[in-house]
This record gives structure tokens, sequence and C-alpha cells, in this order.
């Protein structure tokens, strides 16, 4: 049926009535409450803890002391970055970052002093007294204000377990304590709070005289090994021919279908001869289980031609342009015709982590004392 005119419909009238409703203010819906409640305690982390997250080391997951960062600001510590850099000379391979793949050098990467001393100034905990300081504080107070320090702290191996080919030990980090009288044979030590219950029931005092000096013996002897070095070193300079050249040792590689990698430096003259130093890398294999026995040995060569037989006392220092930190040892060869190298010789350095930051860096640099040894 068709609408007659002047009449609305039901629907056009429910609307209007609808449109006239939404015109009220009172129709407005009432607004939210604002939400006061504070979060659960468990996921209220401090700033401190939120900041050890953010600025970790990329690599191993710890605050960097010494801090680098990659073109695009990823962290990386001294240790894990020196790290990277020997691994990709050793591997003949660009080193990039391990979080966005650029390139990493010595030049190309930069200090974060910003985060070295954020880093320093976050709370850490004492090894042997767990109270709670600053990092920057925390090396003085366990040196010289802990009262709980002891000189010495071991690791002792718990389990050793295998898992893919590698093999991982696990290590538990104690604060142990030796006997008191140790110095007379005790070869006790174990946990601080046992070292008073041990020292109680020790027998060693009680032992006879000629026991207690066998002990003290034996404690002069590695002593005497100690003066030893330093009274052979003061002996060589003594002697009529001594002489020292600063070398600058240089990496390159060999031209075999699987290179090695080796550091020679010029050739220097000494004695009335030329003579090169040549150094190779040990245990330089890829797997990473090895990396920690990483180590470096040289040998000293004589080019030319040897008339007279040539006896030689030499032992390798820091050099004036470096930072090694090395043991001095002395070493010896007889020069001939037949024989013009040595045998390749340990290079004293303190350990795998020193042997990384000199493979990191461009050159090693070393100071090389030789002293001609005439024959009476």
């Amino acid at each position: 049926m068709a609408d007659v005119p002047g009449t609305s419909s039901p629907t056009f009238a429910q609307t209007e009535s609808e449109n006239k409703e939404n015109e009220d203010v009172n129709f407005e819906p009432t607004k939210k409450k604002i939400k006061t409640e504070t979060f659960p305690k468990e996921k209220d982390h401090r700033l401190e803890e939120r900041l050890s997250g953010i600025l970790c080391c990329a690599v191993c997951l710890d605050l960097p002391t010494t801090c680098f960062q990659c073109m695009n600001g990823h962290l990386m510590c001294a240790g894990c970055f020196n790290h990277l850099l020997a691994d990709g000379r050793l591997k003949d391979e660009t080193p990039t970052c391990p979080n966005c793949r650029c390139e990493i050098s010595k030049t190309s990467c930069t200090r974060n002093l910003a985060v070295e001393k954020a880093v320093s100034e976050l709370p850490t905990l004492c090894q042997y007294c767990n109270c709670q300081l600053p990092r920057n504080q925390a090396y003085h107070h366990e040196k010289e204000l802990c009262q709980d320090r002891k000189k010495t702290i071991f690791f002792f191996k718990i389990k050793t377990f295998y898992f893919h080919s590698y093999n991982f030990k696990l290590y538990l980090f104690i604060r142990p304590s030796t006997c008191k009288y140790s110095r007379i044979g005790c070869p006790w030590y174990g946990p601080y709070h046992e070292s008073e219950e041990h020292e109680a029931g020790c027998g060693h005092p009680s032992k006879p005289g000629c026991e207690i000096m066998d002990a003290l013996s034996v404690l002069d002897k590695k002593h005497q090994e100690h003066l030893q070095l330093y009274e052979n070193i003061f002996s060589l300079l003594s002697h009529e021919k001594v002489t020292f050249s600063d070398l600058q040792l240089k990496p390159y590689r060999t031209d075999d279908f699987i290179t090695k990698l080796f550091y020679e430096s010029s050739r220097f003259s000494a004695f009335n001869h030329q003579w090169v130093i040549k150094a190779r890398v040990e245990h330089d294999q890829k797997d990473p289980a090895h990396s920690i026995q990483r180590s470096l040995s040289y040998q000293l060569i004589m080019k030319g031609k040897v008339n007279n037989s040539f006896h030689l006392k030499f032992l390798a220092l820091k050099g004036p342009y470096g930072d090694m930190v090395i043991k001095p040892v002395v070493y010896s060869h007889e020069f001939s015709s037949d024989c013009q190298e040595t045998q390749y010789f340990d290079l004293p350095i303190a350990d795998s982590v020193e042997c990384n930051k000199l493979l990191a860096s461009k050159t090693i640099n070393l100071r090389l004392i030789m002293v001609h040894v005439q024959q009476s």
C-alpha cells in the first residue's frame, strides 16, 4: 500500500526520538575510573637490573669494564672484542659484530666511555663477604678492606660432561682457606668455615723437628727457583757482549692449500750477523674448546754463513711500545753452519687472553736481549 501524504511512518518517528535522546547530555556513558592499582612485586624490576640487561656485552652477556662498540652501537667487552679479532686473523676472515654482522676492527670500533662510567656505578656483591657496593669500589674493597678475603682462590672442578662432541667442565666458585700450619707441611685446604675446626685438631705442630725442616726445605726450594731466574738475568748482563733490539713482528700467511699464520720481524744486526725472529700460534684450531689453550712460540734465525760455533743466550721482554704481559725466560742455543735456527720456544705470556690481545693487534712489539757467551 502506498504511504498517505502528510503522515509519518513509525520508523521515522522512532529514529527522530533516538536522535533527541542522543542530544541529551545525560545520555553519555560514564567515564572509566583511573586504574590506581600497582603491579605485583615480582614484576617490579629495579632500575639496575634493567640496565644490566641493556649495557651487557653482546657476546658473553657480562657487564664490560672496558667497552667497545661497533658502527651500529652494539657493545662488546675488551676480552670478547679481542677474541673476535683474533679468530678473524686465524681464520683469514673479516671479523664481524655478532649482532648486526658489520665489519669490526681496531679503527672502526670505538670506546664507549658513557657505558663504562654507567657500569662502574652499578651495584655488585663482594665475592668474599657478599656486601653490596659500586663496581668501581669493588676491586679496592676485595684487595684492601674486606676482612674475609684470602690470598688464594681455587676453582674446584666438580663435573665434566660432553655435549655435541665438546668437552665442558663445570666449576664451582668457592672461598677456601689453607691451614695456618701449611708452611710446615700441612696440605689441607677447604672451606673457610671449616678451617678453625681443622686447625684445632691439626697434628703438624706436634711433629718432630726433622719432619718440619723437611717441609720447610720444600718451600725454600720453590722460592729459590724464582730467585735463580733473576740471578741468571743479572749474570747475563755482566757479560762483555750484550745487545738488545726492539722488534716489530708482522703477520703473514703461507702459500699452502691450508694457509698458516706466522709472524716475522725485519732483519736486524747483532754481533756482526743478521737475525730474524719468527713466531707462530700454538693450538690455533677452530674448535672453541681449544681456544683457551692458545699460545705463541718463537724462534731465532741467523742469516748468512757461520764460520765458527756461536753460543748465544737470549730472552724476550715487553717492548717499549707494547703492553704485553710476559714472564722472562732465558733460552740458549749453539749456532753453527749446520744449525742456524733455534727450535720454537714458548713465548711466556700470561694466558690465552693475552694471546688474543696480541693477535688482535696489527703487530707484536717486543724487546729481545741477546748475550754472546764466549767459551773459555
